[in-house]
């Protein structure tokens, strides 16, 4: 059990996470606000407590894999890995620009610590399940964990490789789903209804948990049972705020892919402070 003085460390780092996804979006003009806010909480558990790795070392062979299937959510990737220092956070102020490591979907030989490129939608899943497949073939003990949205459970792809990791009973691999209930065009219960998610990948032989995922330490809890189950993989379903932090943009789907502007940003940075404290990290 962590202890609060542990959750309101991690708590801290989401926060600068938040504020640095705003202000790389702000200096970029293009980029997705809603989904990366959400998934702060979530890359600060693993970043910051959960994963095995080491940002002086990012390919350490003992290291656990983290595959990022949504890769439109990059901007927090990329505050999160320069939070944990894989590159210097001012680099993130780079972000899609011309000839920058940022790119707007994760480029694997670009930065340290990406183990997958990814954009397409549907394709993080099949990859982690790979992953975790060679583990075992191997004989190793590292852990693949796939973080995906849930719009892109819309994709064929991935029902392949929840069918495929179900048969070969991958307790190695953990799908994380962001259901933060929006997509771009809309809800997802509108745009093409996902439900009942647990129930579907239950069929595929999936152990389900639910969770908050704004809240990390129930989440950190959730993938410690993950990690208990031997004959099944895990999908853990992450009900998390879109635009979480931000109360002006929460649950609105229009933030899914667009950026704020200058004084957008300020107001942002102003209500994150306001909802969570002051935060440690502040750059121009």
């Amino acid at each position: 059990m962590l202890t609060n003085n542990e959750i309101k460390k991690l708590e801290s780092h989401a926060e600068a996470i938040r504020e640095t996804i705003i202000r790389m979006l702000v200096a970029a003009g293009s980029g997705h606000t809603a989904g990366p806010l959400d998934m702060a909480d979530i890359f600060t558990a693993f970043y910051f407590h959960i994963l095995k790795h080491d940002s002086k070392n990012p390919e350490w062979e003992e290291r656990d894999r983290l595959v990022l299937s949504n890769g439109h959510i990059a901007p927090v990737l990329y505050s999160t890995l320069a939070h944990a220092g894989y590159f210097p956070i001012e680099e993130c102020l780079t972000l899609r620009t011309f000839g920058s490591r940022l790119q707007g979907h994760p480029e694997r030989l670009r930065l340290p610590g990406l183990e997958t490129t990814s954009g397409p939608l549907g394709e993080g899943l099949s990859q982690a399940t790979g992953m975790a497949y060679a583990l075992r073939m191997d004989g190793k003990k590292q852990h693949v964990y796939c973080l995906m949205s849930d719009g892109e459970q819309e994709e064929g792809n991935t029902w392949e490789a929840a069918m495929f990791a179900g048969k070969h009973a991958l307790s190695n691999l953990t799908a994380v789903m962001d259901r933060n209930n929006i997509q771009i065009d809309g809800m997802t219960e509108d745009v093409m209804p996902l439900e009942p998610l647990a129930d579907k990948y239950r069929a595929f032989n999936w152990h389900v948990l639910e969770v908050n995922g704004n809240d990390i330490g129930a989440f950190i809890t959730a993938v410690e049972e993950a990690k208990s189950i031997f004959e099944k993989p895990t999908l853990i379903l992450a009900h998390t705020i879109p635009g979480k932090g931000v109360p002006e943009i929460e649950f609105d789907y229009h933030w899914h892919g667009k950026p704020p502007t200058k004084e957008e940003g300020e107001r942002f940075l102003k209500q994150l402070r306001t909802m969570g404290g002051s935060v440690p990290h502040d750059y121009a």
